[in-house]
């Protein structure tokens, strides 16, 4: 496959000795040779190291980079992500698994189908020993010609995103905001893609999400510490998640310059109902930052 697209895969890990090596055995395993695979270690005091370096000795497809400082999860994603050279990309989280044609099924459809911006496949959950849960399974149509239709889907999402792990043509996070350093951050940039083209999921079961009790979303629990976890420089602080996430959505629209200012106000009034869906989340999270907010001020 000379003449086929470069995929980009980036893996970043932080102490992700448990799980490692059975994904990274998933990727060099790709039917799919034409990859490069980013390691972006953010600073991994288990043997993680180790792990890496035996993997990149035996596949010169793999580029291990290493640092001393944990600057967080955002970072580590954003990190791997510049070192890209490839047309398309992906994240791969370092527990998750791939079947063989993962990537294959994924470039086939983005080189047959221009629209198409992030191509994904259906996702079983597994659990730490690598037994199915369940198929993720809900009723979004993100293949939708209308930009406000998918849009207003991702901006009401409350599912674990597992679309930001699929295949996405580069051009298009090199005009994204990529992941911020707050909790909920690959929604919104899942909701800025969706306004740049149209997602599609292949009909076959080629990942696995894996859940375990030492998952990052599990563990550190609460909300100060998840934006700790996305941004080390946050130590202490607390973001309204669902306020931050509309506020984004909202600035995102006002800055896309493919909208009509007709399909802009549809969609601004649009994100007013997801709020007035979800009022009683929204006002929740109000209450318990003011809480926070008073607690510390004594």
């Amino acid at each position: 496959m000379q003449n086929s697209p470069l995929v980009s895969i980036a893996v970043p890990v932080y102490n992700g000795e448990n799980y490692l090596s059975a994904t990274l055995e998933s990727l060099i395993n790709q039917t799919y040779n034409n990859i490069e695979i980013i390691i972006s270690d953010n600073g991994s005091t288990d043997d993680t190291k180790d792990i890496c370096e035996t993997f990149a000795s035996k596949d010169d497809r793999i580029k291990y980079f290493r640092y001393d400082v944990n600057k967080g999860a955002a970072w580590n994603f954003n990190n791997a992500f510049k070192k890209a050279t490839g047309r398309y990309f992906k994240w791969a989280a370092h527990d998750d698994l791939h079947a063989p044609e993962f990537v294959e099924e994924c470039v086939n459809i983005l080189e047959t189908k221009p629209e198409v911006v992030l191509c994904f496949t259906r996702t079983n959950f597994i659990d730490s020993d690598g037994g199915i849960m369940f198929e993720c399974k809900y009723e979004i149509d993100l293949y939708a010609a209308s930009r406000r239709e998918r849009f207003i889907h991702f901006a009401n999402a409350d599912h674990i995103v597992h679309e930001i792990f699929g295949v996405i043509r580069k051009e298009a996070l090199d005009n994204s905001p990529l992941i911020g350093g707050y909790l909920g951050s690959d929604v919104v940039l899942l909701t800025k893609l969706t306004l740049t083209g149209r997602f599609y999921q292949v009909n076959k079961i080629l990942f696995s999400h894996r859940e375990h009790e030492t998952r990052s979303m599990i563990n550190p629990q609460g909300a100060e510490n998840k934006t700790q976890w996305f941004d080390a420089s946050k130590k202490g602080t607390y973001v309204l998640i669902r306020w931050k996430r509309f506020l984004e959505d909202c600035r995102m629209l006002a800055a896309e310059d493919s909208m009509t200012g007709k399909e802009k106000f549809q969609s601004f009034v649009d994100l007013l109902r997801v709020i007035n869906w979800n009022k009683k989340l929204y006002l929740s999270e109000l209450t318990q930052n003011i809480a926070i907010f008073l607690k510390l001020s004594r």
